[in-house]
């Protein structure tokens, strides 16, 4: 099939004509600025069937009305054929659903896809016009079927997925199979843009300029690095400036007469090799200067030397991609005309198909037929109610409620509900709500609305989008399966996310189903995508309201006004702020950080508002003109925005981060996909393009993706097509790393459930055991398990075989085990292993999320040129609460270093830290360096945990380096839901400095010490600096709050991080506020040394895992 575009001008022996009218203009009130739009479209139909005599295919030529549906133009098609007697027996056979429509555009083949679109939006038409062409040709071809081939290869995407995507037995509409045909154009355009050999070798670059403290360890900006080829090395010496290839070009110079030494022939030069990091899959490639790249700095940081070694540059055809069976899906597909397109108005009703959303002027309604539960919950004494509410984001547009009915297996109400909103005043996103609740039977009669006698419960909920994926409103009968609200003793942690979901319960069989109806039309009625510029002008409110809006503020407004946009994320807008907003809404587009406050004021129940803001955002050029300010932007993807222009607007404004710093927000875009009311989005083409460019992007996506499809039944199918849709185009070395993964990840489950069954009663692991344990590793290593593997939570690092002796149980609830792995590269200098510990049964997304928020934190000290030596250890959620995390190197934890020297009373003597570092330490000066460490790692995590509330610290989830590296682990309680032990909370401090750590700074008591008063000079520089990031911090927790965190289940959580971080208050006062917190340490100190001790005595290990070898 791939003719050439030239192709359509061939001559075609039979034709068909039907007659040919002449075209009208369509009447001169609306004739289009965009498209002069035309009644009638001449197409020429190349049919699947051939003459006989000159094996041609056979043609028709057809007018086609500009306002019937693909579907009836198929129709009409088959009916000409059908009449003129063509191939009987190939047309009465078949029904038109036999074949698809095809045509040609610039050399690709496209498909007509959606059956329901108005001829005349179609790209094609608007192609042809463009060729000027009189008539367009339409090919149809008989529906191609899958090859074994391409079913065998959707079972391995299925298998690396988690989940068939193909399933489409839980869906009411097509939108997941039309939102996978429609990810093929941004793949394509993404393959064909890519770099084969930048994507192969995905260089880790920092767009961030090297911090001042980095500088300091650069003599006159020139480093030494270390460059291995075969057994022999060469150090040579460049400037921090220098790019890959001069670096090449230094090295070659150097070694012009010892090359024989080195191995390297005598016809080559430094165009035929590459330079990667030693031991790791990281290149050292591209046109960025040395010091922007990611290895670079981390050894400038950790004072190591770089080695990096000389190969030949990876094969780029090893991440060749699977040729696609699909044709091409214009980006038309699914979208309305204007509204002066489908409008009725002043048209002969019998020639309309379709109906403008815009013309019903009625209320909306719904009819509740009923419930019905295969079993009843356990307590029947209830009288239940049916609330049905329609949402936009968060905002309730308007809401309804049944009589309350006794609680039985079927209840039945057929009641219509009418709302308080006219049609043509739903929104593209609105959500129909309908939650069934419940209330304790107490006297009332069972019609009446008793609801403000007793308390109601929520049990049931499902929603439904009322304007579906390709702009059509709802029509007809529904029976949706509820999601069931979790009991308080059930994991309840993604409640909040899970409630805006619009799938349905897929376990048909035992769910809750409700059954409504919605009116039915005659004809599809369309939302419109927009209205025609002169036919805008006369909506009364906002004809005027457009003058008002562009009115000067007046200079007592405007400091309200600068007050409200001041305000963080979270600060809730009075009505009289709303309308102010509003009414200055020309004013507030030209300044980006009012666009949340502005956009969270605009009533989404009205069309003229929404054509107002439409019409607002696209004329304002001042948001892609502004600074990038990343929190902002993921403000306005969180779930108080359903508008899809708002959202692509934010994501537009993404498009301008670099790879590292997709990286660092990557999983909170994840999350953000959440909000999303439909499949197909701006965000999710940018996480697919983004991922398709960049290797270590693709990995993560891979596993945020992987992991929530395992845990999230609400958002399975969603996570399902992106992540299908990016491992169609991420190439075959890719998907084999992936393959590796998984088999490695499933092989490990299924031994740490067995290990966890065999030891469920005892607290610890005897011998016996890790025995078992190790047998099992030994007979998994010989019977296939992969050779070698990328480490989910490091990319770059390649694991090999266990290293079976160095295995282990560990002693706690959930029986982790202790892994240790040799390193796969040969290239390698460390003879270090690689540690994991696998753990199934906890959800690690929650200490995924603190890690990240961490990373962000440290990149906010780097721009202020601290280097608070955080450690955010490798974590990673693989699956259904399964997961793998770092073991740091030389590390234990605190509650070891007191045990080792006096047992429990260790947690009471100051000076056995100090010692056990003094030992660790072969010199004075190197005790000295480590001291300076801990002093400024300790400042670090002593702000990050306090402005996080991290709480339940003891001395078993605070470990340290022999370096001095202090850090905290198992995050598994944040936001001050601190644990409390005997019915008193376990914290009594904002954070943990007990006098061992003031006794290595050199101090005790109230006395100070220089180190002492660095320590607070450094936690006070982080403290301010954190809290110039207020709103980015706050919004990153906000929809964290709304997706799926145990701890984060109320706004009061969020309203914790306000607090920690003063919002509002002068920044004197935030310096004394932090210095305050301090000496509320030293002086409660005893007391969280009381607790260790209570810890190290009792054990209270619950949650609680020992990292310690």
């Amino acid at each position: 099939m791939e003719q050439q575009v030239s192709d359509e001008e061939e001559p075609q022996p039979v034709v068909l004509r039907a007659e040919i009218r002449r075209r009208r203009r369509k009447m001169k009130a609306f004739t289009s600025t965009f498209s002069v739009a035309v009644d009638q479209i001449a197409v020429e139909f190349v049919l699947p069937t051939t003459t006989k005599s000159s094996r041609s295919p056979d043609t028709l030529l057809l007018e086609v009305a500009g306002n019937w549906t693909v579907e009836q133009v198929k129709a009409q098609v088959w009916l000409r054929v059908v009449a003129t007697n063509l191939c009987p027996e190939f047309y009465q056979k078949y029904s038109p659903d036999h074949c698809i429509l095809l045509y040609q555009k610039k050399g690709n083949w496209c498909e007509i896809y959606d059956k329901h679109q108005v001829f005349q939006t179609l790209d094609c038409v608007r192609y042809w016009k463009a060729l000027k062409k009189d008539v367009g040709k339409i090919h149809l071809t008989c529906r191609p079927q899958p090859s074994e081939e391409s079913t065998q290869y959707q079972r391995y995407l299925n298998y690396l997925i988690g989940y068939d995507v193909t399933d489409v037995s839980n869906v009411h509409d097509d939108e997941l199979e039309f939102t996978r045909r429609k990810l093929l154009t941004p793949r394509k355009i993404e393959l064909s843009d890519r770099d084969p050999k930048l994507y192969s070798m995905d260089p880790w670059i920092t767009s961030k300029h090297l911090p001042e403290y980095l500088l300091t360890k650069v003599t006159n900006s020139h480093i030494l690095l270390v460059i291995h080829r075969n057994k022999a090395s060469q150090t040579i010496k460049v400037s921090i400036d220098d790019t890959p290839v001069q670096v090449l070009q230094t090295f070659f110079t150097k070694i012009s007469n010892k090359r024989a030494l080195l191995g390297v022939p005598e016809d080559v030069c430094e165009a035929d090799y590459v330079l990667r990091v030693c031991g790791r899959e990281e290149y050292i490639y591209g046109n960025h200067p040395v010091r922007d790249f990611h290895w670079v700095r981390q050894c400038l940081k950790n004072g190591e030397e770089i080695h990096l070694v000389l190969e030949s540059a990876p094969n780029p055809g090893q991440d060749l991609v699977q040729r696609e069976d699909w044709a091409q899906v214009d980006d038309c597909t699914g979208v309305a005309g204007t509204h002066e397109q489908l409008t009725i108005d002043e048209k002969d009703h019998e020639r309309v198909y379709t109906i403008s959303l815009w013309d019903c002027h009625r209320k909306f309604r719904v009819k509740v037929l009923g419930i019905d539960i295969p079993a009843l919950p356990r307590n029947p004494e209830l009288i239940v109610y049916v609330e049905a509410s329609i949402f936009h984001g968060q905002q309730l547009l308007a809401q309804e409620r049944t009589s309350s009915k006794a609680f039985t297996e079927e209840v039945l109400w057929n009641a219509w509900l009418e709302f308080n909103i006219r049609i043509r005043d739903l929104p593209k996103g609105a959500r129909l709500s309908l939650q069934v609740n419940c209330q304790h039977l107490c006297g009332g009669g069972s019609g009446s609305h008793d609801g403000s006698k007793t308390k109601s419960r929520l049990l049931y909920y499902v929603n439904l989008l009322l304007v579906d994926h390709r702009s059509l409103l709802r029509q007809g009968e529904f029976i949706l399966h509820m999601w069931k609200m979790p009991e308080k003793t059930e994991d309840n942690s993604s409640v909040n996310a899970d409630k805006l979901t619009s799938a349905t319960n897929p376990d048909k069989a035992s769910s809750m189903a409700v059954a409504i109806l919605l009116d039915k039309y005659c004809y599809p009625v369309a939302l419109p995508k927009s209205r025609d510029g002169k036919a805008a002008g006369g909506e009364g409110r906002e004809a005027e309201g457009g003058k008002r809006g562009q009115r000067e503020m007046p200079n007592h407004l405007r400091k309200q006004f600068e007050v409200i946009v001041e305000t963080d994320p979270l600060h809730p807008l009075s009505q009289e702020d709303k309308e102010l907003l509003w009414h200055f809404r020309e004013e507030c587009m030209r300044h980006p950080r009012a666009y949340p406050k502005l956009l969270g004021s605009v009533l989404w129940g009205r069309q003229e508002a929404v054509l107002a803001t439409h019409r607002l955002l696209e004329r304002s050029s001042v948001w892609d003109r502004s600074v990038l300010d990343v929190g902002l932007a993921m403000q306005l993807l969180d779930c108080h925005y359903s508008d899809a222009h708002v959202r692509s607007m934010a994501v537009r404004k993404l498009e301008t981060l670099g790879d590292d710093d997709v990286l660092r927000y990557l999983l909170q875009l994840v999350q953000a996909v959440k909000f999303e009311p439909y499949h197909d989005s701006a965000l999710a083409r940018f996480l697919l393009k983004r991922a398709l460019r960049s290797k270590r992007i693709g990995h993560f996506l891979f596993w945020f993706l992987r992991s929530e499809i395992a845990q999230s039944m609400h958002y399975q199918q969603r996570y399902a097509v992106l992540l299908e849709a990016y491992l169609r185009g991420c190439g075959e070395d890719m998907l084999q790393d992936f393959r590796r993964q998984v088999e490695m990840t499933e092989a490990l489950q299924k031994v740490t459930r067995e290990i966890k069954a065999m030891s469920a009663e005892k607290y610890d692991v005897s011998a016996q055991v890790v025995f078992q344990l190790r047998q099992k590793l030994e007979n998994l290593q010989t019977s296939g398990l992969p050779e070698s593997f990328r480490v989910p939570y490091d990319p770059g690092l390649r694991a090999g075989a266990l290293v079976i002796e160095q295995c282990k149980v560990m002693a706690s609830k959930k029986r982790p085990l202790w892994l240790q792995f040799k390193r796969a590269d040969p290239t390698t200098l460390s003879s270090d292993t690689i540690g994991v510990i696998f753990k199934d049964g906890d959800d690690l997304r929650q200490d995924m999320l603190i890690l990240q928020i961490l990373l962000i934190m440290e990149s906010i000290w780097e721009e202020e040129s601290l280097d608070l030596s955080l450690l955010p250890y490798g974590c990673i959620s693989t699956g259904n609460k399964i997961g793998m995390i770092e073991i740091v190197k030389d590390a234990t934890t605190i509650a070891n270093i007191q045990q080792s020297v006096v047992g429990s009373t260790g947690a009471f003597k100051d000076e056995i830290l100090n010692q056990w570092l003094r030992d660790k330490c072969v010199s004075e000066e190197k005790f000295q360096q480590a001291v300076e460490r801990f002093v400024f790692s300790c400042g670090g995590y002593c702000v990050a945990t306090y402005v996080l509330g991290v709480g339940d610290r003891h001395n078993d989830n605070i470990m340290i380096t022999e370096s001095g590296n202090l850090f905290h682990i198992d995050f598994g309680h944040i936001l001050g839901n601190y644990k409390s032990f005997l019915g008193i909370s376990k914290e009594r401090v904002p954070f943990v400095l007990t006098p061992d750590f003031l006794y290595v700074m050199g101090t005790s008591g109230k006395k100070s010490s220089p180190h002492f008063q660095k320590f607070q000079d450094v936690c006070v520089r982080a403290y301010l600096a954190l809290r110039h990031h207020t709103n980015l911090l706050v919004i990153l927790f906000s929809m964290m709050l709304m997706t799926g965190m145990p701890q984060l289940t109320s706004k009061e959580d969020i309203e914790y991080i306000r607090e920690a971080l003063t919002v509002g208050r002068p920044e004197e006062e935030a310096q004394r506020h932090l210095l305050d917190q301090i000496e509320i340490c030293r002086d409660k100190g005893w007391t969280v040394q009381f607790n260790w001790f209570l810890h190290l005595v009792l054990g209270i290990k619950q949650g609680v895992d020992k990292r310690s070898a």
